[in-house]
Formats: structure tokens, sequence, C-alpha cells
């Protein structure tokens, strides 16, 4: 699938030339169905993904209410989900309270209610983050079929239509409040 991954440590901050703490953006990316097994050789499966940025990951889930569906999770452990891999996507230089900043004015962008499984999921969030953060995009395997969908999409039938990832209780919704309790 490409040299998308990294050789040295994963959020192990470098320094620039200037002396610039430069912060690594890392895609975590799960399974959401043992298909993935074999489909994945392929270049297809069916994949959640979380950006992992100051050691903390951060998702993009649907509910019914419309206030944000990103939430924070502990790296490389998100719930309901099989872990696959993680990708080194390249540096920020943001310090933690900028990404917060930044972070705060991005959930507004998405809403639970907002989620749709072709159109707009977690793998369309975390494209979003990377290319907003580094300049670049996840890799188009992550979202294929996603985007095939959309390519079909008048051939799909309703009920993919449909947010079908919900949060569970053990996700933290990426709040005002909470960015308020991070270190």
């Amino acid at each position: 699938m490409g040299s998308w991954f990294s050789s040295r440590p994963l959020n192990v901050p470098s320094t620039s030339e200037g002396g610039h703490c430069e912060i690594p953006v890392i895609l975590n990316v799960y399974d959401l169905t043992t298909w993935n097994n074999y489909s994945y050789w392929c270049g297809l499966g069916i994949f959640h993904s979380g950006i992992e940025v100051h050691g903390f990951e951060y998702g993009f889930g649907a509910h019914d209410l419309p206030l944000s569906g990103v939430f924070e999770v502990e790296p490389r452990n998100c719930p309901g989900f099989i872990y696959r891999c993680s990708i080194f996507l390249g540096y920020t230089k943001m310090i933690r309270s900028e990404f917060r900043a930044f972070m705060e004015h991005i959930v507004s962008d998405y809403h639970g209610d907002t989620y749709h499984l072709i159109f707009k999921n977690c793998n369309h969030f975390t494209d979003d983050i990377c290319s907003r953060l580094t300049g670049k995009r996840i890799p188009g395997w992550v979202n294929r079929l996603a985007h095939l969908g959309e390519v079909c999409s008048c051939l799909l039938p309703e009920s993919l239509q449909l947010p079908v990832v919900k949060q569970t209780p053990e996700y933290h919704v990426y709040s005002g409040r909470l960015i308020d309790s991070l270190p």
C-alpha cells in the first residue's frame, strides 16, 4: 500500500532546523469487518480511521443530535473496531493549545446528525484534518468504498444512505469542556 508506514517511533516530536518542534500526525486505521482480511490486499475494505495528534486520537461518528460527532479516545484503542495499522502522515507545528483551538473550530463542521456513510464519514473527517494540518491526504484505500459509493450512489439501497456507526458510551465527545480538561 505504498511507503506510508513510518519507520520512526510514533508520537515522538521532531525538531526542525529552526528549532521549532514538529508534532507527528498519525492516521490510525481500524477494520469494521473481518472481510477486510481478504479485501485489504486488493486495496479495498471497510475501515474506520482516527487522527492522532498530541497523544490523543480524534474520530467522527454518528448520533441523532445536532451536536459534535467528534470524539476522543486513547490512540489505537477505538471501542468497537479492530485496530489494523498506524500510518505516519506528516507533522504539524501547532502546539497543544493551538491544536485545541483548531479542533474546537473544526467540530462545528462535524455534527453527529450530519454523518453519512458515503458522503461524510469518519474517513472524510480524518482526511480533512490531515489536509489542514499537513497539506497531505490520507491514503486512498482507506475510504475507497465510500468513493465508489459516491460514483454509484443512485444504485445504492436507501439503507446505505443512513448513518450506521453510532457512538458508544466509551467515546468522549469532543467539546469545549473537554478541551479545558486536557493537559
